[in-house]
């Protein structure tokens, strides 16, 4: 809390279709050996903006701004697997998505501007996390790397982007429950 507002751990994304779920989860099954932190294949999404810890009242404005984007829908092809930073590094595992997003992104930010929210520092890249990498033990990090290189060129299919969500993160030692706060059509 600050000054009394109640914060809340805010984001906008774009949900991948239930139809992708049981794909998602036969990708991670394929890390099985490793201990990785794998995301619920319900709630993997692709995060176009972190909002952060933002006061409850400021959502209906938030809310407001986005719903003045003016961006069509859009098909997207969801393929490639990756890693952040690096292959030997790994920290973050996703899945690539390709299509209109650097609009998409810039017209959030945009919107967004007059909150104070920092702009990205580097280019957006639409991707959606599978798991997180805690720990790699360097017996492991030649089937991994391995594996990575098998699953590189991967394709889930396409979707179509209609929606983006104001979503709230709420964090738990089960995992990250999320909560729709406000769903905008593109048009």
């Amino acid at each position: 809390m600050i000054n009394g507002d109640v914060l809340m751990r805010t984001f906008i994304a774009v949900d991948l279709p239930e139809e992708f779920h049981s794909k998602l989860a036969n990708i991670q099954a394929r890390f099985d050996g490793f201990k990785f932190k794998f995301v619920d294949p319900a709630l993997v999404h692709i995060t176009m903006k972190f909002l952060g810890e933002v006061p409850e009242e400021k959502i209906g404005d938030i809310s407001r701004a986005l719903d003045g984007i003016s961006c069509v829908p859009f098909e997207i092809s969801v393929h490639t697997l990756g890693v952040f930073p690096k292959p030997k590094f790994a920290k973050v595992i996703w899945i690539g998505c390709e299509g209109n997003f650097e609009e998409l992104h810039r017209l959030i930010e945009t919107s967004l501007s007059s909150f104070g929210f920092n702009q990205d520092p580097h280019d957006f890249t639409a991707h959606a996390t599978l798991a997180r990498v805690k720990y790699l033990p360097k017996k492991k990090k030649e089937d991994f790397l391995h594996l990575l290189e098998e699953l590189k060129d991967i394709e889930l299919g396409t979707m179509q982007v209609n929606t983006i969500r104001l979503k709230k993160s709420t964090l738990t030692p089960e995992g990250p429950v999320y909560e729709t706060l406000h769903e905008v059509r593109l048009k």
